[in-house]
């Protein structure tokens, strides 16, 4: 088995030499990814600085080399994680390269090719915490569940989807401070209904909570009524339900991350779980 794993990793090192800095050692390298032909070629664009390569698609991932502006990448495959403001686009999007490194498609010219979804295993989602002391939580809309976290049909999907009308109020699922209000799709206009053949979050805002404890709420119909730096309150009015971005109907797409420094896909956890270790019913 080693022989074979030194193998691959040779292989993918003679094909990615240009543009990688330090590899992974051979013993930690992706066995899948080093076996796959990549699909897309590009470049990286980062007006200047080295863009580095991550173990896994976060930017606050193990770094392990960097590539220099304008250094010339190969993609395997894409997967759905961090959203990244970058000098090329803002996306969720990271780019699994030929040696199993990660680099966000924020910084990356490529052409319009389709690029294949990663076939990863779905992570575990983290334990959920108990309640703190006072904390309160509510429902953000009074909705039936018609998606649930991480089905076997839909492994990536990190929230919920609550089949609540368009126009309906979104409320705060508990006190915190607004952290994000993006537009998130991959093309076009958040002001508008989205469609499946979309990719992204539409317009959502992210509420931080004691213990380090993040809400997302995605799909809004128009930007949220709330500001960056603002605090809430348990049941305060966020925005209205919609169906921007990546979406076939109105609803709203819960999300909850714990020890989220920052929300992703690794800090998941199952909503309808979490508000019921709250004594609530969804």
């Amino acid at each position: 088995m080693k022989v074979r794993h030194r193998s691959r990793t040779a292989l993918a090192a003679v094909a990615t030499a240009s543009l990688l800095g330090p590899l992974l050692p051979a013993t930690a390298e992706p066995a899948a990814a080093a076996a796959k032909v990549p699909t897309v070629t590009g470049n990286a664009k980062t007006d200047g600085t080295r863009l580095n390569l991550r173990r896994t698609p976060s930017a606050s991932a193990e770094r392990f080399g960097s590539i220099a502006d304008g250094a010339k990448v190969w993609i395997v495959c894409q997967v759905a994680a961090q959203q990244i403001s970058g000098t090329v686009r803002t996306t969720n999007l990271w780019n699994q390269l030929a040696n199993g490194a990660y680099v966000s498609d924020a910084y990356v010219v490529r052409p319009a090719t389709p690029i294949p979804g990663c076939a990863v295993e779905p992570a575990p989602a983290p334990r959920i915490p108990a309640p703190l002391k006072g904390e309160l939580w509510g429902v953000p809309v009074g909705a039936g569940l018609v998606s649930g976290f991480r089905t076997t049909a839909r492994p990536s999907h990190d929230g919920v989807d609550l089949a609540a009308k368009r126009g309906t109020p979104i409320l705060a699922a508990s006190a915190g401070t607004v952290i994000r209000v993006v537009c998130n799709v991959s093309a076009g206009s958040c002001d508008v209904d989205g469609n499946r053949n979309l990719k992204g979050c539409g317009w959502y805002v992210e509420v931080q909570h004691a213990g380090n404890i993040v809400t997302r709420y995605c799909h809004l119909v128009r930007r949220p009524v709330v500001q960056v730096g603002q605090t809430v309150t348990r049941g305060q009015l966020l925005g209205h339900v919609g169906t921007s971005g990546s979406s076939s109907g109105p609803h709203l797409h819960f999300e909850v991350h714990v020890n989220a420094a920052p929300a992703i896909h690794a800090n998941a956890v199952d909503p309808i779980a979490f508000l019921r270790t709250r004594g609530l019913k969804v």
